[in-house]
Parts: structure tokens; C-alpha cells; sequence
């Protein structure tokens, strides 16, 4: 039946409530979200935006080029260079097709949680959801269709949702209150998955949470294994951004969604530090920790892990110079108290040593040096940290048990120690 008639789009309706309930589509961009996440090796949908379609040629710019029919209701947009779009009855600009539908939709139907902007936005007739599918094929013609899903668009977002949590306030009580993480023994419950993680992702966030006095955000890379219910994590990403931030969030978040497509790579969690303070979640925390686990959950509501990990590098509480990274999941609370915050779940992890440090490692660390080089929050390295330990001193006790104990190593850190020196 055709959509655009009005038993069509009933029918279209239908299945995209059903598509919504599993899936809860991540980007409502008006204000800015979307997310990341597939199968091993083969890039989801997920991957593409509208800047990836332009560049490519696969479309172009144009006054009232897109479009979406819902309920009777049409809508039209225009396509610009930048791959924004703008709603041509009012003139908003819209950042993705996923937060312009949730808009139209929730005008015609204030019920609607998400728009499934993809599915529903037509590009000249045709539904955007098939130029990515060409696109796809295009690239990787040999990847079963089935194991391309469709959610939302190609940046990950969860920088939007977590500075929307961090600035938000969480019900009547303090966000920034610390919850003890709870053991699955403690609650008579199995882990329900396995986590491996790699010494180099944790010598890069050790790293990374080092070099400011502010709070910073990254994305985890790697694999999961349904048979073997094994969550690898091989590859850290630091956000090269401040919170809050959302315009250079989008370029960062795009860049590091096209890493993990070209590294064959997963978006399996992320991580964030408290500075100062103890490597507990807070109530933000387990409420975005929580949004990106049923992000992450797939289209078909087959069960996919989201890993937490916090970084606490200059609490004193810390036993000796090592910075306590601490891994988390939350449970969700249950079904018949919705409204409740979940469980922050402490989480067993074999780490794995690696026998050297990559060069995408060292690119990266050389990255995060310039671009806090000069701000002022930026950890002065030289300054006493604790009784005769400089916070030089203590980043490379922290890092001295992650680092690979190829030899070469030690002269390679300590070339970018003295850049860190310099730089503060």
C-alpha cells in the first residue's frame, strides 16, 4: 500500500511504532542526540549522515527535496550544503532527518517520543533509509543486509545526552550524589556478560583524564560476541571537546563514528572522569548510563551490553598513584516503578596486557596534548600533587602499570611527558 495515502500511512505508522517501542530512536536533535553500535565488522546505518550521502553524491542540496507524510499531514524541507535541513513552513534548522520527524510528528501526534526520522524522511520520493542502503552496498557488497540495523543517524551522541543530563536536574535529588556500585552476588544474579578490556584503551583514558581539571567524555571501541556473551574492548576515543559544546561535539562525534567503521570496530560504551573525586557513578551518571545501555540494545531487542567505565585520577582516597577506573552497568529499575533510577552493577573485568603501545595510541595522546595545551584548566604538571609527588609524577605511576613492557615504550612516553611540561 502506498504511504502517502492515508491507509498507507496508517500502515507505515504501525510499523514504526513497532520499530520505536524496541528501539526508541536516540537522535531528538532539535536539540541533538543519535547513536552507534552493530556487528563486527560491518558498518550499521548508523554510520551515515546526510554529510556522508552529500559528499559521496548519492544526493544534493535542494529547496524542498525532502519530505515527510504523516497522517495526513505533509511536510516539506530543504537540503543544505552542510547536510542540516530546514522546515521550509518556518524556517528551523533541523541537524539531523531523525530531529526534524520527532518535531513534525509530535505537531500532528504530541504522544510521539521519536520520529525514526530515516525511515520516514523521503529524499525526492524515495525514503532516506535506501541511499543508505546503496550507499552500504557501494562499500561493503559482500555484508548480509540483515546485519546492517536501522537506528538513527551517524553520530553517536551520547555527548549531547550526557551534557543534557549533566545540566538537567535529576528529580527532587542532587545529581551529583554518589551511589555505591553493587555486586551481582550481593543481589543472587549472574553477570550477564563477560568483559575483556585492553591495557591500551586503559593507559589512553588514564591519560586523557589526567590532562584537565574538567571533566572529559570518550567513546569504547570493540566487539561483542552474542555466542560467547563476550564484550571485547580494544580501542579508546577521546573526545577532543568540552561539554557542552555541541557544534565541535558533532564534527568529533562524526569523526570517531567513521574510526570504528575503518578499525571494523563496535561502539560498545564509554567513559568519563571525576577529577577530584571518587570513581563512583553519580544519579546523572546511572540516568545516562541508562539511556545509552537501551540505546545500544539494537533494533531487535536482542540484548547488547553498553559498558561504563569512570576515571578518578587525583582522588586522595586512591590507594598509592594508580587512578581508580572503575567499570559499571546499571540494571534497570523495575517494570512496576518505570520512574525509578536503576542499579549502578559493579562490573568484573579480565584485563588483558598488551605488548606495545600502537601508534594510533600515541597519535592520539600527542592530539590530546595540543588541544589542552594553554587552557586554563589544563593540570599544571610541574605543581605538587601530593607531599614530594608532582602530578607528573603521578600520571606516569598511574600509567606505569598499563604501559606494554616493550622497552622502546618508556623513551616514546617520556618524549611526550616533556611536550606535557612545556605545554603547561
Amino acid at each position: 500500500m502506498d504511504a502517502e495515502s492515508p491507509g498507507g500511512e496508517e500502515c507505515l505508522e504501525e510499523e514504526e511504532e513497532e520499530l520505536e517501542t524496541n528501539l526508541e530512536d536516540p537522535e531528538n536533535e532539535s536539540v541533538g542526540k543519535p547513536a552507534l553500535g552493530g556487528r563486527c565488522c560491518i558498518l550499521t546505518r548508523r554510520g551515515i549522515t546526510l554529510r556522508v550521502l552529500l559528499k559521496d553524491r548519492l544526493i544534493e542540496p535542494g529547496e524542498g527535496v525532502l519530505s515527510i507524510y504523516y497522517l495526513g499531514k505533509k511536510f516539506l524541507g530543504d537540503l543544505l550544503p552542510d547536510g542540516k535541513i530546514t522546515w521550509q513552513e518556518t524556517g528551523q534548522v533541523f541537524n539531523s532527518p531523525s530531529a526534524w520527524a520527532t518535531y513534525c510528528k509530535k505537531l500532528v501526534n504530541p504522544a510521539k517520543k521519536s520520529g525514526c526520522g530515516w525511515a520516514s524522511v523521503k529524499y525526492k520520493g524515495q525514503k532516506l533509509d535506501q541511499y543508505k542502503a546503496t550507499w552500504l552496498k557501494q562499500r561493503q557488497p559482500n555484508a548480509p543486509v540483515a546485519a546492517v540495523e536501522e537506528m538513527g543517524e551517524g553520530r553517536l551522541g551520547f555527548l549531547a545526552i550526557h551534557e543534557e543530563i549533566r545540566t538537567a536536574t535529576v528529580s527532587s535529588r542532587n545529581p551529583h550524589t554518589l551511589v555505591e556500585v553493587t555486586s551481582f552476588t550481593a543481589v543472587n544474579k549472574f553477570q550477564p556478560f563477560n568483559v575483556a578490556v585492553s591495557s591500551n584503551v586503559l593507559l589512553l583514558l588514564d591519560f586523557h583524564s589526567h590532562l584537565t581539571k574538567s571533566e572529559v567524555v570518550g567513546y569504547l571501541g570493540g566487539r561483542w560476541d552474542t555466542n560467547s556473551q563476550l564484550l571485547t574492548v580494544l580501542r579508546t576515543f577521546p573526545c577532543r571537546t568540552r561539554l557542552g559544546d555541541g557544534e565541535l561535539a558533532a564534527a568529533v562525534e562524526e569523526e570517531i563514528c567513521q574510526n570504528l567503521f575503518m578499525r571494523g570496530l563496535s561502539l560498545v560504551g564509554w567513559y568519563h572522569s571525576h577529577p577530584f573525586g571518587h570513581a563512583l557513578p553519580s544519579l546523572q551518571d546511572i540516568d545516562a548510563q541508562m539511556d545509552y545501555q537501551l540505546k545500544l540494545q539494537g533494533s531487535n531487542n536482542s540484548f547488547q551490553p553498553c559498558l561504563a567505565l569512570i576515571c578518578g585520577p587525583y582522588y586522595h582516597g586512591n590507594q598509592g598513584s594508580e587512578s581508580k577506573i572503575s567499570p559499571f552497568w546499571v540494571m534497570p529499575p523495575p517494570e512496576q516503578r518505570p520512574n525509578d533510577y536503576g542499579i549502578p552493577m559493579e562490573v568484573e573485568v579480565t584485563y588483558v596486557q598488551d605488548g606495545f603501545l600502537t601508534n594510533d595510541v600515541l597519535h592520539e595522546m600527542m592530539l590530546l596534548v595540543e588541544f589542552y595545551k594553554g587552557a586554563p584548566d589544563l593540570v599544571k604538571f610541574q605543581d605538587i600533587w601530593s607531599q614530594d609527588q608532582t602530578y607528573l609524577d603521578k600520571l606516569k605511576g598511574s600509567l606505569a602499570s598499563r604501559t606494554p613492557k616493550d622497552q622502546g615504550v618508556a623513551h616514546i612516553l617520556e618524549q611526550v611527558y616533556t611536550l606535557l611540561k612545556l605545554s603547561s
